[in-house]
């Protein structure tokens, strides 16, 4: 995996319309899924009861919660981009959002980066960030959204 490194507007402006890269695969694992529904209280048998999964599930197995899937990408987007020279990241928001797959349960899963737009709010730059998140092994990704960062680059 090489990481694209970023250390001004400057240097991020030359990948608009660009795909920023792929981060490398993690595996989702029943011990996620359970942390998971501990830390915010959905204990849904679909995520956490693999006995109840195997039989009454369309999938015969748990799946991750669309928001564990969601919860990981700061971690897989590190694995893409490297920003530096910023003294304050801020998650700004997510646009169009759509969970379009269920992850199965020890699925591996991969962000696919692409910088959308970029744009100098006053020194604020604004990176929207088309991001799919993409399960090893099938062709219909499990969450497309677009990610909005704002990077505060020191001059």
């Amino acid at each position: 995996m090489n990481r694209i490194r970023v250390d001004s507007f400057e240097e991020f402006e030359q990948y608009i319309g660009k795909e920023l890269g792929v981060s490398d695969y993690i595996t989702i694992t029943q011990e996620q899924i359970n942390l998971f529904a501990d830390a915010t209280l959905d204990h849904q048998w679909i995520h956490v009861d693999p006995e109840k999964a195997k039989q009454e599930s369309p999938y015969k197995t748990t799946i991750a919660h669309g928001y564990l899937n969601l919860s990981i990408l700061p971690y897989l987007w590190n694995q893409v981009v490297e920003v530096h020279n910023s003294r304050l990241t801020v998650n700004y928001g997510i646009e169009n959002l759509r969970f379009n797959q269920p992850v199965l349960v020890n699925s591996q899963v991969r962000l696919r980066a692409k910088l959308k737009s970029l744009k100098n709010l006053r020194g604020v730059s604004k990176a929207e960030i088309e991001a799919t998140l993409e399960i090893n092994g099938n062709r219909k990704a499990a969450m497309e959204a677009t990610f909005i960062f704002l990077y505060h680059f020191i001059n």
